[in-house]
């Protein structure tokens, strides 16, 4: 995106008004008519034309624009498409199942906002999705803390923390992947670096979660039970389903590149699920396109399984491509560039530029209710003014998603925080407060930026 030339140079004035015309358009679209993000992009995209052709400027210099921010995002398409293939590998090897089976075996009455957030961590890191998560093991939980007389909005904070936790960690995440790649970073070496105020924050959010929970002995658990006994029944539950997790860990640490290291796991998976399997070739390819069916009888669990596969990606992939053709117009009419120049004079020290890209973060979650938009915004915004202070790209992710991912279940407008309040039956405003590891991983990150600690310089 940095490297698409403008071709006009705006005034501030037409700067800020274009800018604040889009941002208007999504979030009314998006909060007031409920409509998928695609749309309103579609129509601001539109809207760039028609102020680029007011201008003078020809079609084609236009679509040229179009096309070069589209295709700066095409290496996180092909690991969009990776990334379905691996989770849907996962599932049908067992590997995920194992993983959530594990989660819910730690399950005890007591400490139970600790054990909540705990468990919502480890199956969110398994299944990649903080959504999903909440959809099935949240409801769950919140069904105990009601059967417990527990604190809803306490219960849900937990849910909410542990789940988001597992979303920016996992490399299953399409958040996660979308981060690193928006900037050229490897999607390993983004995770590794997050780890410096995601663990932390985990830690912090845990002791805290742990002090506040209440010590009970008793309890209606016959809910997990339930799931356990789906999950042994599917025969998928081995020891050696984690192989495929073992393999990706060590290609890792070898450094190997994301796509090869997700097709290296992706193909001991398969290989692994004739195992316990009866699966036929193509209905092996069937699973690896459109995805890993649950079949338990339970529906919880059956939602939970129900996942992977290329076709999964195809919602990410196209709001993507959407999303950096519009970026790349921006940039072709010289509106990034205009507003950033403004601004620069306030952006010549490291935490000034970190700060500026945590509140742009915020402040897009906030007003367009949208995370995606929130990390491929402030992703191009910023790309060149970390490079100016000297500072390497994955500091960058990191704050993309400190400040960007886990802030969407906090807006009760927003994408995540509709669908949350309307699972969990809690407001956003009442878990707000409770949800401590999204309150701090924006602290953390900007703290850290003011101290210049776990920065990473070019």
């Amino acid at each position: 995106m940095l490297q698409i030339k403008a071709i006009h140079k705006p005034t501030f004035k037409a700067s800020v008004s274009l800018s604040v015309a889009i941002v208007a358009l999504i979030s009314i679209c998006i909060v007031q008519f409920k409509s998928a993000p695609h749309l309103p992009i579609l129509l601001a995209i539109l809207l760039l034309f028609g102020y680029g052709m007011w201008n003078k400027f020809t079609f084609k210099q236009l679509e040229t624009g179009l096309v070069n921010g589209a295709s700066s995002g095409m290496s996180a398409v092909f690991l969009f498409f990776f990334i379905g293939v691996l989770v849907s590998s996962w599932m049908m090897s067992g590997t995920i199942p194992t993983l959530i089976y594990a989660g819910f075996q730690i399950i005890t009455p007591a400490y139970f906002y600790a054990i909540a957030f705990v468990v919502t961590a480890i199956i969110g890191l398994s299944v990649g999705s903080s959504l999903t998560t909440v959809a099935t093991v949240g409801v769950a939980f919140i069904g105990m803390a009601h059967v417990l007389d527990l604190s809803l909005p306490l219960a849900a904070g937990a849910i909410v923390s542990g789940a988001f936790f597992g979303d920016k960690m996992s490399p299953l995440s399409d958040t996660t992947n979308l981060a690193s790649s928006i900037v050229g970073v490897d999607l390993f070496e983004h995770i590794r670096n997050m780890g410096w105020t995601t663990f932390p924050a985990f830690f912090i959010s845990l002791i805290l979660f742990g002090i506040l929970s209440p010590s009970t002995a008793s309890g209606d658990f016959q809910k997990i039970e339930t799931f356990r006994d789906a999950l042994m029944g599917t025969n998928m539950i081995h020891w050696y389903t984690v192989i495929p997790i073992i393999v990706l860990f060590v290609l890792t640490f070898a450094k190997v590149p994301a796509i090869l290291t997700l097709a290296a796991s992706s193909f001991v998976a398969v290989i692994i699920a004739f195992f316990h399997t009866q699966y036929g070739f193509s209905e092996v390819l069937e699973i690896l396109f459109s995805g890993y069916k649950g079949l338990t009888g339970v529906t919880e669990v059956d939602e939970l399984l129900s996942r992977g596969g290329m076709e999964s990606m195809m919602f990410t992939i196209s709001l993507v491509l959407l999303a950096l053709s519009m970026g790349g117009m921006l940039f072709t009419l010289g509106i990034v560039q205009c507003l950033l120049a403004k601004i620069e004079s306030l952006l010549r020290k490291v935490s000034s530029v970190i700060m500026a890209s945590a509140l742009t973060a915020i402040g897009i979650n906030v007003l367009i209710g949208e995370q995606y938009l929130s990390i491929l915004l402030t992703g191009q915004a910023f790309q060149s003014s970390y490079e100016k202070v000297g500072l390497a790209n994955k500091n960058l992710s990191r704050v993309m998603e400190d400040a960007g991912t886990v802030i969407n279940p906090l807006v009760p407008w927003s994408v995540a925080g509709i669908f949350i309040t309307t699972v969990l039956g809690v407001p956003t405003l009442a878990y707000l407060p409770f949800t401590f590891f999204c309150l701090l991983s924006p602290v953390l990150t900007v703290l850290f930026g003011y101290l210049g600690k776990t920065l990473t310089r070019i």
